[in-house]
């Protein structure tokens, strides 16, 4: 791989933030403004991550209490983030007991900001950014440690993606065209 395309990948997620949960919005958002507000931060990592219709069908299955008065609130949209990640590696059942889980364990502040410090922490690791922190966290739980395995297949999951959309663009770059 090219020094190019190597500097290329990294950049996809060398400005990444996840919002903590204190940035999160305390006005409710509707359901397409919630979309876009996730989709503005998730949408370097892997397009098209979340919909509309994703989302309802998440409250449905009950991953994500219903919204009030049509809007979803701070919880609702950080357990979002971490389901529109999550699913990729995880089936919605497996995502459903890590939320219940969770909220066994720790508070939604807590575990949604150790997601985030973690998801950062790997993601730059992962892409070459930036040395690995052991830091994150005061305790080693078990769900600590499923939740960081999890993070790591999210974040080599998003790396190869970024490799092979990288290597196609390469490739079309530097096809001859046909007649």
């Amino acid at each position: 791989m090219t020094e190019r395309c190597k500097e290329k990948i990294s950049s996809s997620v060398r400005q990444f933030r996840l919002p903590r949960y204190s940035e999160i919005p305390t006005v409710g958002l509707y359901l397409e403004q919630t979309t876009k507000y996730i989709a503005e931060y998730l949408d370097p990592l892997q397009e098209g991550c979340i919909s509309s219709s994703m989302i309802s069908n998440y409250v449905k299955k009950h991953l994500i209490s219903s919204p009030v008065k049509k809007q979803y609130d701070r919880d609702q949209i950080a357990y979002l983030f971490f389901i529109a990640l999550a699913k990729n590696v995880l089936s919605l059942d497996n995502i459903a007991r890590f939320i219940r889980l969770q909220e066994q364990t720790y508070t939604r502040q807590r575990a949604y900001d150790y997601f985030c410090d973690e998801l950062e922490n790997i993601l730059y690791h992962i892409f070459g950014l930036k040395p690995l922190s052991d830091r994150i966290g005061r305790d080693s739980t078990d769900e600590k440690v499923m939740l960081r395995n999890t993070i790591i297949a999210i974040s080599h999951k998003i790396y190869l993606e970024k490799c092979f959309q990288v290597m196609a663009e390469e490739t079309e770059d530097t096809e001859p065209e046909r007649d």
